[in-house]
């Protein structure tokens, strides 16, 4: 059943899964790795210190066996000689301690990248199961490790050798020599072993952090159908967004509608477009439009335009190019603004006319620039 499941995971993990994934402290990550760094920085400090640390070593011995016979019967020979020690002691370490840290460090941040996961703080009681701990042992992951142990007590173990036989006629001379170079070539001698068990730990290593990048990817693998449910979790069922934006776009419909009894004129042709504006010169800079629509809708906006006796001007050129480029609430382009001034002069002689009985004017034909119409321009 398993191993079906594993099958249908087709699908690279997607950002979320991952950032999920890091959230529980699961990032890649490789042991060998990081132990090489660590080993290859403390020998290459042993390596460069290794005089420093000779000297440390010999201040130290000096201060267990070293002192006057004033100093044997003073009451602070202890504090003093204690607090000496622990200097040195400290000046030595130190340096080893903060190069094998920053190798730890940065080899963890090289593979998975920094990551810190209070999750992965949390006892996880499941992991203390011994039953499933065996089944562990025989999984995929529990002979690969095993076999990079093997590998490892291998090959590690046998480049020590070669190198204890290679350095053998210098190690038995230390017995012969003086005190002092003894002590510097056995320091050269575990630099030496611990530079090289990391050459080799680092081999391992670098291969393990391939597999570890594979199996990571591997494991957060996902299938179809999680892609689905999580893209539907992410931007939400789909007919529930139609659904969404169709009511928003009805309310925005139903708004607009409202404006057009403050408009001053609606400018149509015989069936298609209708745009109402609305100008005040007190408040605005130009005409705006405050309604628009093509087809049903500018239906709608005529007829609530009739019902409040807003004048509808036929203009096809005009309201085509005004449906082209002028947005919702926005002012009207200065490349219309003397066809427009043209239509509210109209409206407002025509007004004029109405209220006191003059003759009706002659109802304007702006010319308008085809280009203005845009994509509804006729032909």
């Amino acid at each position: 059943m398993a191993e079906t499941e594993n099958e249908d995971r087709t699908e690279q993990a997607s950002e979320k899964r991952l950032q999920e994934a890091r959230e529980k402290g699961e990032i890649p990550r490789s042991r060998d790795l990081s132990g090489a760094m660590v080993v290859l920085a403390g020998a290459s400090m042993l390596l460069s210190g290794s005089s420093t640390i000779y000297a440390h070593l010999q201040r130290i011995y000096v201060l267990g066996f070293g002192y006057s016979r004033e100093a044997l019967f003073s009451d602070h020979l202890t504090t003093r000689v204690l607090g000496e020690a622990t200097g040195e002691v400290l000046a030595l370490l130190i340096p080893i301690f903060a190069a094998t840290l920053a190798a730890a460090v940065g080899s963890s941040v090289l593979i998975g990248g920094f990551n810190f996961s209070s999750e992965a703080l949390v006892p996880n009681f499941e992991r203390l199961d011994p039953i499933a701990g065996f089944g562990r042992l025989f999984a995929l992951n529990g002979l690969i490790e095993l076999a990079k142990s093997l590998l490892k007590i291998l090959f590690i173990g046998s480049a020590l050798v070669l190198l204890l036989r290679h350095d053998e006629a210098s190690v038995m001379a230390t017995g012969r020599e003086a005190v002092s170079a003894g002590v510097q070539q056995s320091l050269l001698l575990v630099a030496h072993a611990a530079l090289l068990f990391a050459v080799v730990l680092g081999v391992i290593g670098g291969l393990d952090a391939i597999w570890q990048r594979f199996d990571y990817e591997r494991r957060h693998r996902m299938s179809k159908q999680e892609l689905k449910d999580e893209h539907k979790d992410t931007d939400g069922n789909p007919q529930l967004k139609g659904r969404i934006r169709q009511m928003q776009q009805q309310l925005a419909r139903r708004r607009m509608i409202q404006e057009v009894p403050k408009a001053d004129v609606v400018v149509v042709n015989p069936t298609h477009f209708a745009v109402a504006l609305r100008y005040d010169d007190k408040r605005m800079r130009a005409p705006r439009v405050v309604a628009k629509g093509v087809d049903v809708l500018a239906q709608q906006i005529r007829m609530v335009a009739d019902a409040h006796r807003i004048p509808m001007v036929e203009a096809p050129p005009l309201a085509r190019a005004l449906y082209a480029t002028t947005d919702l609430g926005h002012e009207i382009p200065a490349a219309l603004y003397v066809a427009v001034a043209q239509i509210l002069a109209y409206v407002y002689q025509l007004k004029q006319a109405t209220e006191h009985g003059g003759p009706e004017p002659t109802a304007p034909k702006p010319d308008i620039d085809p280009e203005l119409q845009g994509r509804y321009r006729q032909p």
